[in-house]
């Protein structure tokens, strides 16, 4: 498998599944697909599930914030995201570290459960 995203609206959160190879290409089409399905749904709350077989180069992994700006991905939104490969962590944990440098919102987190309850923390806080 090079490279598996889908992309949905879950009623309170978009929910992106991306498995495979990552590169930039693949990072340009996933960026494209979430700004789109939130702008589409008005909903800014994104939870995504990635397994990485080979991860991105770190230059982009560093222009992840790049992309993101490009599509206008701003403080509106909240981005949880779950690495189930720990060979792809670093370069993860990296473009997490350039995002929150640069006011982004994306956040890596260990399983799904921790990234949801960050996703709707400020929800519950009501």
């Amino acid at each position: 498998m090079r490279n598996k995203l889908v992309v949905t609206y879950e009623g309170d959160h978009v929910r992106v599944i991306s498995d495979g190879v990552k590169d930039h290409y693949s990072q340009e089409r996933l960026w494209d697909e979430v700004a789109a399905v939130c702008e589409r749904h008005q909903c800014y709350r994104v939870l995504g599930i990635a397994h990485t077989t080979v991860p991105p180069e770190v230059i982009d992994a560093y222009d992840t914030a790049r992309m993101m700006r490009e599509r206008n991905i701003d403080s509106r939104y909240r981005i949880a995201w779950v690495e189930h490969s720990q060979d792809a962590l670093d370069v993860i944990e990296f473009a997490e570290t350039v995002l929150i440098n640069r006011g982004l919102p994306g956040r890596l987190f260990p399983d799904e459960g921790k990234a949801r309850v960050w996703l709707f923390e400020d929800l519950n806080e009501s």
